[in-house]
């Protein structure tokens, strides 16, 4: 070849290296990570997603990018952030912490598939799917059943307190499912023969009101009720109720390893990775409407006995026995 031409045609491949390396990236999926948390707090929920992504074949940073949007406990800010994926051409939208995410993503595409990992809310009640079964649309998850467990929780907090007459239920007016919640509830409270009174908190204000409130009532012990806020506030709600030596059950076990009383609730981060695993899925081709909305099948007890201790509490020795893990 003669040393004109070989210049000639390394120049021109030179020429098009920057439109190849500026093309390859855009070959890559694209996944909006769409949370109602912090980053620091949904740590563990954001591994276990990406651990589900890999059991399906995709790498964060080699075969799939993700953008991550959280809102920091605010609910009002997830539309906007919603938008904000859609307007990057995501391939799917994850949304997790609620059925406020959810929602949001729902009214910011029809067209973009959605995955959920929800517990407050009720996916086919609050018409995010046709059905468990065969959800249709562009929309499945993981629900997480949260809420659903409430019965069982204020069983378990009757247990721990069995001299109380009077619990309270904390619930975020928020919340999509919030009346469903109350409903229930008090059902529970009915049917076990104990008061129960409603303190309703949805911004950070209203904790310190609330608890005061809750003492003044003499309050026996408190149900926190599934809320993806809650759950961003968890370690102000844990001081609040200690500082009062208020007996509290919560709806997730990271409340109990950071020194809450007692949680009674399916393993998220399982749940995260299911979540994740049906990202992987409709990458690769699947469609949510196919996908059924997948659903617990185990629950843990866990329960811190340093806190039981100093709030002079005995742990009954049957739910030492039922606990799946207690915190020394």
């Amino acid at each position: 070849m003669k040393r004109r031409a070989f210049i000639t045609m390394l120049g021109g491949a030179i020429a098009m290296m920057p439109h190849a390396a500026s093309a390859q990236p855009s070959a890559i999926p694209l996944i909006g990570y769409l949370q109602t948390g912090t980053p620091e707090l949904s740590a563990h929920q954001v591994s276990a997603f990406r651990q589900g992504l890999s059991d399906a074949g995709y790498v964060e940073g080699r075969n799939v990018l993700i953008e991550y949007r959280f809102a920091q406990g605010r609910y009002d800010r997830l539309p906007g952030l919603a938008a904000d994926l859609v307007s990057r051409r995501v391939a799917v939208i994850f949304a997790g912490g609620g059925g406020q995410p959810v929602l949001a993503a729902k009214t910011a595409t029809s067209t973009i598939p959605i995955g959920f990992a929800s517990g407050d809310t009720d996916p086919v009640q609050a018409g995010f799917v046709a059905s468990l079964s065969r959800p249709g649309g562009n929309i499945t998850g993981v629900s997480i059943m949260l809420s659903a467990l409430t019965t069982k929780r204020i069983g378990l907090l009757r247990e721990l307190i069995p001299k109380a007459t009077k619990l309270a239920l904390l619930a975020n007016p928020n919340t999509l499912s919030v009346a469903t919640q109350i409903d229930e509830a008090r059902k529970a409270a009915q049917t076990i023969g104990i008061e129960l009174e409603l303190f309703q908190a949805g911004d950070d204000r209203d904790f310190e009101t609330v608890f005061a409130t809750m003492v003044q009532r003499q309050i026996g012990g408190l149900v926190v009720s599934a809320d993806a806020f809650f759950g961003s506030r968890r370690d102000q709600l844990i001081r609040l109720a200690e500082r009062n030596a208020i007996p509290a059950i919560y709806y997730r076990r990271e409340f109990v390893e950071e020194g809450g009383l007692v949680s009674y609730a399916p393993p998220l981060n399982d749940m995260y990775r299911q979540a994740g695993i049906y990202a992987g899925r409709i990458l690769g081709g699947a469609k949510p409407a196919d996908l059924p909305v997948v659903q617990p099948t185990k629950f843990e007890l866990v329960v811190n006995l340093k806190t039981a201790k100093s709030l002079g509490l005995e742990i009954p020795t049957m739910l030492r026995v039922l606990a799946d893990e207690v915190i020394e």
